[in-house]
């Protein structure tokens, strides 16, 4: 059976959480445990009242919204985030909520009844834009991420995770880990460029790569841009760009899947005419192979220090982020993939070259993702864009796999 999904409410609802932190242009800035972050909770809370659903948040903010099932077990659970980048579009973690959201709506209006509780979740700092580690909320509710540590994590703005917050009135009293599923599933779009460019209209994600964030200050020493040799310098910022070239030639030699980044590069002083005394920089690190992985972070700590040795500079490091690579549920993704045959949509397996709340649920419970296409592949750009069908075809292959997974006892309504 296909559950009928009212696309207009849909649309509608991206649309009017897309206009809080909006940005000339498009697009939208809704940090973490912002102001704006809280205006969008309140927000989404405030649809999920009114649909009757019965809300609870943890102590780090992570919210989620349950409909009763017929028996008292563990919920499904649907969900994804709704923090965005400081240049983010409308429908990164936004679909997986509202999504989600307008599955459960429609299954009251439709006077469906499950076996299984339904849930509807979104998580604290998935992003990582202004705390470190990104899926914070999620890793933390399922014990990848000490509670304490991330309470104590400050931001790019100097206040902590507690004090933020705080500020915005975001922290529940449910202990981590009371949210419990009995199966996850995160409608996002694809953040690529694949789905659009072979023309298929879902993706059925089998994991999620690992990821290694790593920030490196490099110390040396201030001097005359104009009368240091070049043989008595101690530049940082050389040693940084070797970093990051280095990065790149990993990327290289590896070949796909890996790939790096060097995402932020700061020096001090930063004038024209100074040698750089300091710089930081930091490098992401993704590959579906684990020991491959651990090769490329090798080989760039390695290189890192060679590089200060032989320029008379010092090398510190810290992880900010690692996460190793995640194989969702076999008899998920399987369920997944039948079901967008029998809807028929077209489609094809593929990994998640982004990290996502759901690889945080995988060790813990049956987890799986679908994917949806993105225009030119565009995702944290406030271009980002999915045509409104393919929105539709997502929450309509997120509704078919839910009811399978949490069970229908009882239809009183119409069912397309």
């Amino acid at each position: 059976m296909s559950l009928a999904i009212n696309t207009d409410r849909l649309l509608s609802r991206i649309q009017d959480l897309g206009q809080i932190g909006a940005l000339p242009g498009g697009g939208c800035k809704r940090l973490a445990l912002s102001v704006e972050d809280a205006k969008g909770r309140e927000l989404v809370c405030g649809w999920f009242r009114d649909a009757g659903l019965s809300i609870h948040t943890d102590v780090i903010g992570n919210t989620w919204a349950i409909r009763e099932g017929r028996e008292n077990k563990a919920p499904v659970v649907m969900g994804s985030h709704i923090d965005t980048v400081a240049t983010g579009g409308l429908y990164d973690g936004n679909l997986g909520v509202l999504g989600g959201f307008e599955v459960i709506e429609s299954l009251i209006e439709a006077g469906i009844e499950t076996e299984h509780p339904l849930a509807v979740a979104f998580f604290t700092n998935e992003e990582g834009a202004r705390f470190a580690p990104d899926m914070m909320g999620s890793g933390t509710c399922q014990g990848a991420l000490d509670l304490e540590d991330m309470l104590c994590s400050v931001g790019i703005d100097g206040v902590s995770v507690q004090e933020a917050l705080g500020t915005i009135g975001a922290q529940g009293n449910a202990p981590v880990g009371a949210l419990a599923p009995s199966a996850f599933l995160e409608l996002h779009i694809e953040q690529g460029p694949v789905l659009e460019a072979e023309n298929l209209q879902i993706g059925v994600v089998t994991g999620v790569q690992g990821i290694s964030w790593t920030e490196f200050s490099i110390e040396g020493q201030s001097a005359h841009a104009g009368t240091t040799p070049m043989a008595l310098r101690h530049d940082a910022g050389v040693v940084a760009a070797g970093i990051a070239m280095e990065a790149r030639a990993i990327a290289q030699d590896l070949g796909p899947p890996q790939v790096a980044t060097v995402g932020r590069m700061e020096f001090t002083p930063d004038l024209v005419n100074v040698v750089p005394e300091k710089a930081t920089l930091t490098v992401d690190l993704r590959n579906t192979d684990e020991a491959n992985l651990q090769v490329a972070e090798t080989r760039l700590q390695a290189v890192a220090r060679a590089y200060c040795a032989a320029e008379g500079c010092t090398l510190s490091q810290r992880t900010l982020a690692r996460f190793e690579p995640v194989v969702f549920d076999v008899q998920l993704v399987d369920l997944i993939e039948k079901s967008a045959e029998k809807l028929g949509f077209s489609h094809r397996r593929m990994p998640s070259g982004a990290g996502h709340d759901a690889q945080m649920f995988a060790p813990n419970c049956p987890s799986a993702m679908i994917f949806v296409p993105s225009k030119d592949g565009l995702s944290h750009n406030i271009h980002e864009f999915t045509a409104p069908q393919d929105l539709a075809n997502g929450v309509r292959l997120l509704a078919e796999v839910a009811l399978t997974r949490a069970g229908v006892v009882q239809s009183k309504g119409h069912i397309a």
